[in-house]
């Protein structure tokens, strides 16, 4: 737990937190018929069904009107897995990955399962395999896809890709995380030189508020900033038409980022974001295609790479 968060109280005799003690009891059942019969469901499933049958596709739509929406289902399972001091696998409550992975990279899922997406059960991913000399994290899928068009991973140097498809879910952040207790290969970023971007980074490299209490597992604090940089901008001379004004809710995010305490420990991150600040603009890894279509496989990343370009 950290020093600043905040305690909510529930009681049970209060009109007011009647019906959140209700759904806690009701997923705490469910918890427990979890554990008992050695199965596991995701969050979404449980907002729409009240039982799996067999893993059959068998679903009783009973219980939507009860929780009402997935937030508040996301909500109570994470207030009792900060409760029990537990991990949510722990709970047996698995959540649906949207992330994907590509590149060197062999394992056995349970199941025998080869699988491209992000495999919903970290836990159960054995006989990890690779000659990958590094690991490289997407911030967006259509420049993963981009990469993965230009065969990128097998190019330079073996190596294993991830994308959370923009803020990473859990799953893809628990596998980086076993990627990184196996292998001990570097970690690198590739994230739009923008506050939304340097965020995601963050989220990967030192926790998210809303899962803080299970920050340790989720971390990889040797993950360093390959790009885009807002100082590659100017050093590539990127046209001006190909750069976005940072909004005002870009303005507060990035000073919001600045102030924390974290950021102190990274002179080199501060150094990036002040020069981002001090242009207001902001930019996609999308503008390094006005140098060439090609120029972010070709050139950028394999220079980066070469030459220690990263922060």
């Amino acid at each position: 737990m950290v020093s600043h968060c905040t305690t909510r109280k529930i009681k049970s005799d209060s009109p007011k937190s009647v019906k959140n003690f209700a759904l806690i009891l009701k997923i705490l059942s469910m918890i427990y018929k979890l554990v008992q019969s050695n199965t596991y469901a995701t969050k979404r499933i449980w907002l729409l069904k009240m039982y799996v049958l067999n893993f059959h596709r068998d679903i009783y739509y009973t219980d939507s009107q009860l929780f009402g929406n997935q937030a508040i289902v996301d909500n109570i399972i994470n207030d009792v897995s900060c409760m029990l001091k537990v991990p949510r696998r722990c709970l047996h409550i698995l959540s649906t990955s949207k992330g994907l992975i590509a590149g060197n990279l062999r394992y056995m899922e349970e199941g025998g399962t080869k699988a491209v997406a992000v495999p919903s059960n970290i836990q159960g991913i054995r006989n990890l395999i690779t000659d990958a000399k590094f690991l490289l994290i997407v911030e967006k899928d259509a420049t993963f896809q981009r990469l993965l068009d230009d065969n990128f991973c097998s190019k330079v140097s073996p190596c294993v890709m991830v994308t959370g498809k923009g803020v990473p879910d859990l799953n893809t952040r628990l596998l980086i995380k076993k990627l990184w207790d196996t292998f001990h290969i570097p970690v690198f970023t590739l994230v739009d030189a923008d506050p939304h971007g340097i965020e995601i980074m963050c989220i990967y490299k030192y926790g998210s508020m809303s899962m803080s209490f299970e920050a340790h597992n989720l971390t990889v604090p040797a993950i360093r900033w390959l790009g885009l940089l807002p100082s590659d901008i100017k050093r590539l001379n990127i046209p001006k038409d190909s750069l976005i004004p940072l909004t005002k809710r870009d303005q507060m995010k990035l000073d919001s980022i600045l102030k924390r305490p974290y950021v102190t420990c990274q002179p080199f991150w501060r150094k990036e974001m002040e020069i981002m600040a001090d242009s207001k603009m902001k930019a996609e890894i999308q503008a390094l295609t006005c140098l060439s279509s090609d120029y972010l496989s070709r050139v950028y990343l394999p220079n980066k790479l070469k030459f220690g370009g990263w922060i």
